[in-house]
């Protein structure tokens, strides 16, 4: 694994990374692509520390409404494209920001380091796990920066900080459970095939993935996210889909099971078997696929187990409090992004963490920012807090529990050669075939 880069640096005319940078000749040049949600929540807390001269999206009414967004906010619109090969091709972008449907993720991601941008792409990174080892090849040719958007490690607080500084001091013992609760999800009507509507360009959404329809229904989500219709396969709901994402297990699943993994010591390992307990699938699967095209096609419920290095069961379930729970021979508590408790989380008024115990977890001085964490990588030229080694290597645990619902049986994996044991089925799905046109240009 390559080695993080701490808050502060000095180089390249930035003295904290972290603070308002003022000067245009000391902020960088970014571009964002993908912008709804949260591509445009991880720009608007970015535009503090960066200048963004570019932007992307296939859907022309997101792209000139946030485009807007960023005018009123800094007073300078971003140059608009629809393609974003246009914004790879520009010599002035440092980096750019991908918050794309994930099945976008690893084709994005690749050509912007072989063009020579250092990369910050929403989680989860991948996928498969295929693509997974594909992004840490180029890492490593290219030398860029990549900073993968699992934010619990920085911008939720120092809570899971802390609750990984009580493992390590040793507050519940060792450790002998590890559930993460991350909510279920619901299936969907039957959706019909509709015209796109317009402004969307639909064959460009789909990209590496099958030809398919556009589909939704005419009720509208509310809330966040909010204004796309609330049944379809396109923008949101495609985290309900397997061509696009994998539901709940790589969305939640990419924030708990990342602090889990953090906690457990086992950010270049994973699991030697992925058990599917009982699960629900809100449509009907033969050999792994679902057999209709017309609803959504992850999780519903799920019991997921997990053996971690020295046999320590990691639980992730669809059921609970959403957040960690943590059970050791001393004790045991719960974290998640609205509270710490338990008792040795009580006890530490009368018996605090020692000194700088936050910082020896994090590898240095704490960023709150995960922006400013990129910058400063980007400065010593070593990867930040949310390296793609790290991440990778905890979402194969949820990319394994969801090929092992998929197939109905548990899996042994070899965390060495990242490869299933024995089942030829299983392992044809730790990769996916790009549609023609698609490729992965290297």
């Amino acid at each position: 694994m390559a080695e993080r880069s701490p808050l502060i640096s000095t180089e390249a005319g930035f003295e904290i990374a972290g603070q308002e940078q003022d000067s245009p000749n000391e902020r960088p040049v970014f571009a964002t692509i993908g912008l709804r949600n949260q591509g445009w929540a991880i720009t608007n807390k970015s535009t503090k520390f960066a200048d963004f001269a570019a932007f992307a999206d296939v859907d022309a009414n997101v792209l000139g409404a946030v485009n807007e967004q960023l005018k009123k906010k800094t007073g300078k619109a971003a140059d608009g494209y629809g393609d974003y090969r246009q914004v790879l091709d520009r010599d002035d972008i440092d980096a750019v920001m991908i918050a794309t449907p994930d099945h976008w993720h690893t084709k994005i991601s690749v050509e912007a380091m072989l063009a020579g941008k250092d990369v910050y792409c929403e989680k989860p990174l991948t996928l498969t796990i295929a693509e997974g080892k594909l992004i840490e090849k180029v890492v490593k040719q290219t030398g860029r920066v990549f900073q993968v958007g699992t934010m619990q490690r920085t911008e939720s607080g120092r809570r899971f900080l802390k609750a990984i500084a009580l493992i390590r001091a040793g507050r519940i013992g060792e450790i002998r459970k590890v559930t993460c609760g991350i909510g279920g999800a619901t299936g969907s009507p039957v959706i019909p095939a509709i015209d796109v509507p317009e402004g969307l360009e639909w064959d460009m959404w789909l990209g590496p993935a099958s030809k398919t329809p556009y589909r939704a229904l005419p009720e509208m989500r509310t809330g966040y996210g909010g204004g796309v219709p609330l049944y379809t396969n396109c923008h949101y709901a495609w985290r309900n889909w397997y061509e696009y994402s994998g539901g709940q297990m790589n969305d939640w699943g990419a924030h708990h099971v990342d602090i889990a993994t953090w906690a457990l010591g086992a950010e270049d390992t994973g699991p030697n078997t992925v058990t599917p307990v009982s699960y629900s699938l809100p449509v009907d699967y033969k050999d792994g696929y679902p057999t209709v095209d017309d609803r959504y096609n992850t999780p519903t419920k799920f019991e997921i187990h997990a053996n971690m290095p020295g046999d320590i069961p990691l639980i992730i379930t669809s059921e609970g409090d959403n957040g960690i729970l943590f059970e050791g021979t001393e004790g045991r508590f719960f974290v998640n992004r609205g509270r710490l408790t338990g008792e040795p989380v009580e006890d530490l008024e009368n018996n605090p963490l020692p000194e700088g115990a936050l910082e020896e977890v994090y590898g240095g001085p704490v960023s709150e920012n995960h922006t400013a964490n990129l910058i400063a990588a980007m400065q010593s030229r070593e990867q930040p807090i949310s390296d793609v080694w790290s991440h990778n290597r905890m979402l194969e645990t949820c990319h394994l529990a969801n090929i092992a619902i998929r197939l109905g049986r548990e899996l042994n994996w070899d965390p060495a050669k990242r490869v299933i044991v024995g089942d030829d089925e299983a392992n044809a799905f730790l990769s996916r075939e790009s549609r023609k046109g698609f490729e992965i240009e290297m």
